[in-house]
């Protein structure tokens, strides 16, 4: 099978392994306000089924890397899909705001095979500039995802009940499951050391100095990304009193600016330097948290318009991000590809847990971590191309 064959075939799987974690907290975002009254529960509680989600999601990337370099990539991925399917019923016939919680753990513990076994089996298959160029085809079509998600979740609510969005994700996770059984082990040579002696492989990656502070750096660029997703539906619904529908083009909206990222870099990459659109995505964090803090409370637009820079910026800037944290490693990729997702969903998890504090109106809380987590990346991505990194990007 030559190289043309190969991308046709997997690239649209690792793309839907890959968006499974926006499908499974994009689906549900514009319900999160009506939960929130049905259940007579305040914000911070509901977006439990969030916060949870996203730790449990971080946490189980951990044992899925290690252990797919030692029994390889697709019996742990087939068996995550299906404890995710399993978990997506449950959710589906979830009666209150605990018994959803627990759910989506559940649910959560099982979609980490997913995103952590598509970008190990990204590393299987491709290598330099080809693997920048899946990681952007893959970012635009994963974008996708964001995008449809809420929007589907809108409309499932005009006609049916909240249930219906889990049932629709667990038919998502039959779909993948049926592609991951059609497809080849990607991993050539498995490890033959015991799981426990694998693990140890967390340990190795600690002492890389320079591959544990890409992961923060690039992990922090995430996090208004996160926050944005925990806080838009009462931004959009509560805030600028949207209906559930209309909230979810305007975050269709904001999905499409990062896949235009993703787009521009795959248009941009061969003629500027990805170390350059890199910088520059950090510079539009700090740009368009600044437009929100001062005019982004006076409409829907002023407020749409600053956020979908964000999300271009981190659009353009995650494909050369992933490719340049996984080139600080070169053997355990399972291993570093979970390490790295799980310091982006932790810390995400981080920003959604700030974004639901009552300390400020909700708006001015996102601005604030933006503009926050945008300088902080910049100055970091200046101090580490002054040592040298990225320098052949």
């Amino acid at each position: 099978m030559n190289n043309s064959e190969k991308i046709k075939n997997i690239v649209p799987l690792l793309a839907l392994l890959t968006a499974f974690p926006a499908f499974s907290t994009d689906m549900i975002l514009p319900a999160i306000p009506s939960l929130a009254v049905l259940w007579d529960e305040p914000l911070s509680v509901v977006n439990l089924i969030l916060i949870g989600f996203f730790v449990t999601y971080g946490f189980s990337l951990l044992f899925y890397g290690p252990i797919s370099d030692r029994y390889g990539r697709k019996k742990p991925l087939m068996a995550g899909i299906i404890i995710y399917i399993i978990a997506s019923i449950l959710c589906a016939m979830a009666s209150s705001a605990t018994a959803l919680i627990a759910f989506r753990i559940l649910q959560a513990a099982g979609a980490a095979a997913s995103s952590s076994l598509s970008m190990a089996m990204t590393k299987d298959l491709f290598s330099g500039n080809e693997r920048q160029r899946i990681l952007a085809y893959i970012s635009v079509i994963m974008a996708l995802a964001p995008m449809f998600a809420p929007v589907v979740g809108g409309w499932i609510l005009a006609y049916l009940k909240w249930h219906w969005i889990f049932i629709a994700q667990g038919a998502m996770g039959v779909l993948g499951l049926l592609g991951v059984i059609r497809t080849p082990e990607t991993l050539k040579e498995t490890s033959n050391a015991p799981v426990s002696k694998v693990l140890h492989s967390y340990v190795n990656l600690l002492h890389n100095r320079i591959y544990i502070i890409m992961v923060l750096v690039m992990s922090l660029s995430l996090l208004p990304m996160y926050s944005f997703i925990a806080g838009s539906s009462d931004i959009y619904i509560n805030g600028f009193g949207m209906s559930e529908q209309t909230y979810s083009y305007f975050f269709a909206f904001n999905a499409l600016a990062l896949m235009t990222g993703s787009m521009s870099f795959l248009k941009l990459g061969d003629r500027i330097k990805p170390k350059h659109l890199m910088t520059g995505g950090f510079v539009g964090l700090v740009v368009g948290a600044a437009i929100i803090l001062t005019i982004g409370n006076y409409s829907p637009l002023a407020f749409a318009l600053p956020m979908a820079l964000v999300t271009y910026s981190i659009g353009i800037s995650r494909p050369p991000s992933n490719h340049l944290v996984l080139e600080q490693v070169h053997k355990d990729a399972g291993a570093a590809s979970s390490l790295l997702i799980f310091t982006y969903f932790s810390l995400g998890a981080v920003g959604m847990w700030l974004v639901s504090l009552d300390v400020m109106e909700r708006l001015q809380i996102l601005g604030t971590i933006t503009l926050v987590c945008g300088v902080l990346t910049f100055i970091a991505w200046m101090v580490l191309q002054k040592q040298g990194i990225g320098s052949k990007s």
